[in-house]
């Protein structure tokens, strides 16, 4: 059974088609043009009814939240493709803890730069807050340092291998970096930047950067 991936062209949906790449996964894609709202079409909301993208189905399994649906494939195709979970319990351990990082301390700030500053018409009509955008970046760097720190030591965050903790980085990092043109705000970072250069060169994340265009 092929999987389907619903709304491709989100950020969030990157992470999962990447992760099933590196996992050999065979997959198809669904459309959900989030800009028309088809992500709060009843039909839609009775796969996911938070209204967010993206939805895997696998058979007859349902799945929503990116990183939930990476940890899921990674652990059912666990002996195939690149493993992305860790070897051991502490690298698991570790790649769980990176996974949390990111979605706690990175996700947040860099989905606000992307609202004001790419996409304002996210806001809801609200127009874009320079204090938020300033205070984002802020936050950012002081992340960065603490990867500047982490990556002084590892090639990757959760150790030397890449894994879903890298992944995960992937779509809101490129949004910074390159979309919005922030780069300044790693260029100073050394390693950061080199693990940047390293988990962006990725076959797998210049595919599907190229199939699934962003919708902003």
């Amino acid at each position: 059974m092929v999987v389907k991936v619903y709304g491709p062209h989100c950020a969030s949906a990157k992470r999962v088609l990447v992760c099933l790449v590196e996992k050999k996964i065979e997959f198809e894609v669904v459309p959900v043009n989030v800009l028309e709202g088809e992500h709060k079409d009843p039909e839609y909301l009775k796969l996911q009814p938070f209204g967010t993208v993206p939805v895997i189905k696998d058979g007859d399994y349902t799945l929503y939240e990116s990183r939930a649906i990476m940890r899921y494939y990674a652990e059912k195709y666990r002996s195939q493709g690149v493993e992305l979970l860790g070897k051991t319990i502490e690298e698991k351990g570790l790649v769980e803890q990176w996974l949390e990082v990111e979605a706690h301390n990175f996700h947040p700030s860099a989905y606000n730069l992307t609202c004001h500053v790419l996409c304002p018409t996210l806001l809801g009509g609200s127009s874009p807050d320079p204090k938020v955008i300033e205070e984002s970046e802020a936050k950012l760097v002081k992340v960065f340092n603490i990867y500047e720190e982490r990556l002084s030591k590892n090639k990757y965050l959760a150790g030397d291998f890449f894994s879903l903790a890298d992944i995960s980085h992937l779509p809101f990092m490129d949004y910074v970096v390159n979309n919005m043109g922030k780069d300044y705000l790693i260029k100073d970072k050394k390693h950061v930047s080199a693990w940047w250069n390293d988990i962006s060169s990725r076959p797998s994340w210049n595919k599907v950067l190229e199939l699934y265009k962003p919708p902003i």
